[in-house]
């Protein structure tokens, strides 16, 4: 499915297959916040009147990680995708699969408290949970790169929409409850299943 002309430019003119819509790209977006969500929920929850400059600070650090661990995956995926292209829908498939059904697991098995070692003001925490909850992201990343899509684009879309979600979800911490992050991340798994199933249909139905 994908040429690989180099090593730039690879993901930018593609062979026809599954083209990702902007809906598709949103789904994306928003299901790669949710670990991020659930984490500033919990961090926010966990600091003492947590200001605005700390909320964009984790907004910042979660939206920056989560915008390049796609890039990362994706470029692993370039490197792989001339010697699997004839199965990579299938790829796709069982890597957002994987991924979504991780999040639904993890999110119904999370302790209400579980993410409270985030709180404190630490930015060496910060760093290290905006990282553990990229791994999804580069995870999709490698899947992405066997589709038709812009990965600036959709890398840009993750980053944006964690820095919104990572912000407010700090903010109203100490508001609701964790278990709404929860259930978020739920969607959000769902969501990515759904993707891959319709990448594989749309691939099947040509």
């Amino acid at each position: 499915m994908l040429r690989c002309d180099n090593h730039f430019t690879a993901g930018l003119r593609l062979s026809p297959g599954y083209a990702m819509s902007p809906l598709a790209i949103a789904v994306v977006a928003m299901s790669m916040s949710m670990d991020s969500l659930v984490a500033s929920i919990s961090r926010g929850a966990g600091l003492h009147r947590p200001r605005l400059v700390d909320a964009l600070r984790t907004g910042l650090v979660f939206g920056c990680v989560e915008m390049t661990a796609p890039l990362l995956g994706w470029l692993a995926g370039i490197a792989a995708s001339h010697y699997i292209a004839a199965v990579d829908h299938w790829i796709a498939l069982i890597l957002l699969t994987i991924v979504g059904s991780r999040m639904i697991v993890n999110a119904l098995r999370r302790e209400v408290d579980e993410a409270a070692v985030a709180e404190g003001r630490s930015f060496l925490i910060l760093v290290v949970t905006a990282v553990g909850t990229s791994i999804d992201s580069m995870i999709v990343g490698v899947s992405l790169a066997f589709l038709q899509v812009n990965i600036v684009v959709v890398a840009l879309a993750i980053g944006l929409s964690t820095f919104t979600f990572s912000t407010i979800g700090v903010m109203v911490g100490r508001l609701i409850s964790v278990r709404f992050g929860r259930w978020a991340e739920v969607l959000g798994g769902l969501g990515l299943i759904g993707l891959g199933v319709a990448i594989l249909f749309d691939h099947l139905t040509v």
